[in-house]
């Protein structure tokens, strides 16, 4: 049985941190990465027990870790397994014709908050999400809960596999509200029968708002660049 884990009462800044940190150990690990491992600890010190402890035990993986080692993992984890998703309109929409309307909702709260993605990005990937929730944390948190149950199914597949990147999920989850039984409901549902799928007729994506003609695979190796935000990544 699925149950709620207590979450502490982080401030509004220890929020925007723990979802900056997350985002960026999400994100595909290079040489950038490694170079930020100073700041990343010292941010994820400065988080209630809850959120701080399972990013510093990312972060002890990926010190443990060669970069090519590290790589490869997040490529097999990310990329050949459709549980661990991280594009989050995938679990409610599949590659269905709703996909398309449910990452214009994404776009058209980054344009509200002053952000611009290229036509070629996904505004659903969870480290652009993220990021983005760092910089707006109710707009951010807003999208994070409408997509809770596929961040939950991320979170239990990949512990589930032992992937290390289920200390961040637990991280992400624990900054946000104790799971409900719908959301429980939900969770259970995705796990039995998948995200939906439409063999005909797809949508594409953005097709009335000038943006790409084609619904892109919902799982690249690597995701796009994010929205510069808060400057994070200089």
């Amino acid at each position: 049985m699925i149950t709620g884990t207590r979450n502490p009462a982080p401030d509004g800044t220890q929020l925007a941190t723990a979802w900056q940190t997350a985002s960026l150990l999400l994100d595909y690990p290079d040489d950038g990465l490694l170079g930020r491992r100073p700041l990343l600890r010292r941010a994820a010190a400065t988080l209630p027990a809850e959120l701080g402890e399972p990013l510093g035990r990312f972060l002890d993986h990926v010190d443990a870790t060669p970069l090519p080692e590290l790589a490869a993992d997040y490529v097999a984890t990310f990329d050949h397994r459709k549980r661990c998703c991280l594009y989050l309109t995938y679990y409610a929409c599949g590659d269905t014709r709703k996909r398309g309307v449910a990452l214009l909702r994404f776009k058209h709260a980054y344009h509200r908050a002053g952000l611009v993605l290229g036509d070629d990005e996904l505004p659903d990937h969870l480290a652009v999400v993220l990021e983005f929730a760092a910089a707006d944390p109710t707009a951010g948190a807003r999208l994070l809960n409408e997509h809770r149950a596929g961040l939950e199914l991320l979170r239990l597949a990949l512990a589930e596999s032992r992937s290390p990147w289920a200390a961040v999920l637990d991280a992400v989850s624990a900054t946000l509200p104790r799971l409900s039984g719908d959301i429980q409901d939900a969770v259970l549902r995705l796990a039995a029968e998948g995200p939906p799928e439409e063999e005909v007729g797809l949508a594409p994506y953005g097709a009335s708002s000038g943006g790409p003609v084609f619904l892109p695979d919902p799982r690249p190796s690597r995701p796009p660049s994010r929205p510069d935000t808060q400057g994070a990544h200089r």
